[in-house]
């Protein structure tokens, strides 16, 4: 099946899945609090239903626009803007007839369904598949630097041994917690001697704007060929799977950036690759095609390795992870808020690029698991017409003493939901540029 269609099944079975469970989340506590639920959807209905039940007072269902989910609980402003209802007397059963306590656990149970749950799944997959890293032994002739890590003292060839004065575990992240985590200080190994160089409060932006972040740090692995396509100029030169590419035109290749870059800059002119293969050392020469294209894919060198945990562990170890995660993806909302990061905001394209390519359990449940964690954060934005709206608005009565004026209630309800809306029609349009142009 085409990986276009795997990833779409994957991300169509974590909404349905994330979204089913946040509304729950809503549901039950509603349900506890004898508050009427009058709808509850997968999905939006607009117009009509794929299908639809109601059982009790509540009417089940599946919506055919994939942009969420709801439910529909009595007497509330919501996207509903159900003014009929809300112009009759409230009733006992309603959402406007509850204390206040009672209303805000209920908006804020999609919120807490959404983070548990995500919590829950990195402590599943700890326990079941552990946790792969790359260790520094792995790096043994250490990385590459883009020019801002070169300015402040760094050089090609450091081994990253520990970062704010502790060890470093898993060196191949080093570039992520730049732009994420508060990095001071980064210890290396170099010419056998240790070197510890402080870092500007803003490095992580400084890298984000120069589009140096994914290059900041990158490990120096030879290229190593995984397969050569058929008839192509590299298969008639003699380049075989697991051949590793050390030289290029007398030039040392350090990772396949550098041999990237190299290619591009040489054309379809011939070139001489020197490649090691069962021990010994060989020379091809290889005249690319009119694409400038040699015909090979690349492999990997770096050796992965795997964490293993205990059940108690992997309950620590996951909320550790969970907690990151979350933070971390917090921390990065400041990016999004300048001119380079607004164009890198993404919608179901880049959401449905977080799943593998093939089906992999795996990787379907962390990405489901990320996924949970960033609606969690979504929601509870103090926006009207999210979950954070109304609880912006529950809370101001409770400290007040006062409820909101439901025009002013409702004017905020509609201008939170063509917010929505707008981004993410800008979102969903970035992906389509990127698709079309990138």
């Amino acid at each position: 099946m085409d990986p276009f269609f795997i990833k779409a099944i994957q991300l169509l079975l974590s909404l349905s899945l994330l979204i089913v469970l946040h509304e729950l989340g809503h549901f039950i506590p509603a349900k506890l609090f004898k508050t009427r639920v009058e709808k509850f959807y997968l999905f939006f209905d607009v117009k009509f239903s794929l299908f639809k039940k109601k059982i009790g007072d509540t009417v089940y269902g599946i919506g055919w626009l994939p942009l969420g989910g709801y439910v529909k609980i009595a007497g509330m402003i919501d996207e509903s803007m159900d003014k009929e209802q809300m112009a009759k007397p409230p009733q006992p059963w309603e959402f406007r007839s509850k204390p206040a306590w009672q209303r805000l656990i209920i908006m804020l149970g999609g919120v807490t369904v959404n983070i548990v749950l995500g919590f829950l799944i990195y402590m599943m997959v700890l326990f079941v598949w552990g946790q792969n890293y790359v260790s520094p032994n792995s790096l043994s002739e250490g990385f590459t630097v883009s020019p801002i890590m070169e300015d402040l003292g760094f050089e090609d060839g450091d081994q990253i041994i520990k970062v704010n004065g502790k060890e470093f575990e898993n060196p191949i992240d080093i570039n992520r917690h730049l732009l994420l985590r508060n990095i001071q200080e980064i210890s290396v190994l170099r010419d056998g001697n240790y070197t510890t160089i402080a870092l500007p409060e803003n490095i992580g932006m400084q890298l984000f704007e120069a589009g140096e972040i994914e290059m900041a740090f990158f490990p120096i692995i030879k290229p190593k060929i995984d397969s050569v396509l058929t008839d192509s100029p590299a298969g008639k030169a003699g380049l075989a799977k697991g051949d590793v590419i050390y030289e290029l035109n007398g030039e040392e290749i350090l990772n396949q950036v550098s041999l990237s870059q190299l290619m591009q800059d040489n054309g379809n002119a011939t070139v001489e690759f020197k490649i090691a293969r069962n021990g010994n050392f060989k020379t091809l020469s290889i005249t690319p095609n009119e694409d400038d294209k040699i015909g090979i894919i690349y492999g990997s060198n770096l050796k992965v390795e795997t964490k293993t945990y205990g059940f108690a562990e992997s309950i620590t170890a996951g909320f550790d992870y969970g907690y990151w995660t979350l933070k971390d993806y917090i921390t990065q909302f400041k990016y999004v808020f300048t001119e380079k990061g607004a164009t890198q905001v993404g919608g179901f394209g880049a959401i449905g690029s977080l799943f593998p390519s093939g089906w992999d359990w795996q990787g379907f449940w962390m990405a489901t698991a990320l996924i949970s964690i960033i609606l969690a954060f979504m929601n509870i934005l103090p926006i009207p017409a999210l979950d954070g709206g109304h609880v912006m608005f529950l809370l101001y009565e409770m400290i007040s003493g006062r409820k909101p004026n439901e025009k002013v209630m409702e004017y905020a309800q509609m201008v939170g939901f063509f917010l929505l809306i707008a981004l993410v029609l800008f979102a969903n349009g970035n992906d389509v540029y990127r698709w079309l142009f990138e």
